[in-house]
């Protein structure tokens, strides 16, 4: 694979993760890049990396090497996704589904990494936008792991219709509805009651939440077609949007919500020797007890 030269950096810059981000900064140093730093994540001192906004950051970099949690990666991937750039995880979270090289290992992972020793990973990304009166006035969003649908700050339900392009799926009364991605279906929508989607599908989940009817379960439908969720009723309650639970939006009866795979996906870098698998198996402990054959591999 080829090797990266040009590497940006973007964290949180709070304790404890400046340490890290200058332990990040010097190993890149180090191995011979050039590095660029998030100007919000910047340390005081210049020596170990460039300050620049995050649109410069973009326009420079080869790799872009995220210090954090899933909801750094996320933010990150939202608005880097368009740019083509990959992203590399280093985890100081609590889960880390998404940022999988752990601190302990960041030296040997970023060594491997910049010097081309590495794989690529494609996820798809949900697109989303709100039409009102036959309007789109609030543009296009993109969510990494899901688009939810929910009451705001209250117990009682709504009303919703779920359509997949022209074709009527149901209606719906539940606190709301999970639209997620392959990615996302171990986030919000797993503790739904959702499926697991492996991130090589082309696939979206829609998982009510806390729907009246019991019958009313999960259901996984084409990525490739567009799905219509049309707010029917409120029941007194304020309806509302969110996009990877970051940016949100108030529905009103009428409002259309319109999830569709985006037009470009998300680009990840992981070392060799990533699994997936393995990472479900850490993180929600399946298989728990002394270790498989399998896993001694």
């Amino acid at each position: 694979m080829k090797p990266f030269r040009v590497v940006g950096v973007i964290g949180k810059r709070r304790e404890p993760n400046i340490e890290l981000l200058r332990e990040v900064c010097a190993t890149l140093r180090r191995l011979g890049c050039d590095v660029l730093i998030e100007d919000n994540a910047a340390f005081g001192s210049s020596e170990l990396a460039t300050r620049v906004d995050r649109d410069q950051l973009a326009q420079r970099c080869e790799l872009i090497v995220v210090v954090g949690g899933d909801g750094t990666l996320l933010d990150a991937g939202r608005t880097l996704a368009a740019t083509h750039k990959p992203l590399l995880g280093i985890n100081q979270g609590r889960l880390g589904f998404m940022v999988d090289v752990p601190p302990e290992s960041m030296h040997e992972g970023l060594a491997a990494v910049i010097g081309g020793d590495y794989v690529t990973e494609e996820r798809l990304l949900l697109s989303a936008s709100v039409e009102r009166g036959g309007s789109r006035d609030g543009g296009t969003r993109l969510a990494v792991n899901d688009v939810v649908i929910r009451n705001q700050a209250t117990i009682r339900m709504i009303e919703f219709e779920t359509w997949l392009d022209r074709e009527f799926i149901s209606n719906h009364r539940a606190d709301g509805m999970i639209i997620a991605s392959p990615t996302g279906s171990t986030a919000y929508a797993l503790s739904g009651g959702g499926p697991l989607l492996h991130p090589s599908l082309s696939a979206i989940a829609l998982v009510p939440i806390c729907p009246h009817t019991l019958s009313d379960r999960p259901i996984v439908v084409d990525g490739q077609r567009p799905i219509r969720i049309v707010i029917r009723g409120v029941d007194r309650a304020q309806a509302m949007v969110t996009f990877d639970g970051q940016t949100s939006e108030t529905l009103e009866p009428g409002d259309v919500v319109e999830v569709s795979r985006a037009a470009h996906p998300l680009s990840l870098i992981h070392p060799v020797g990533y699994s997936y698998f393995r990472i479900l198996r850490d993180k929600l402990r399946w298989g728990s007890g002394p270790s498989s054959a399998h896993e001694r591999v």
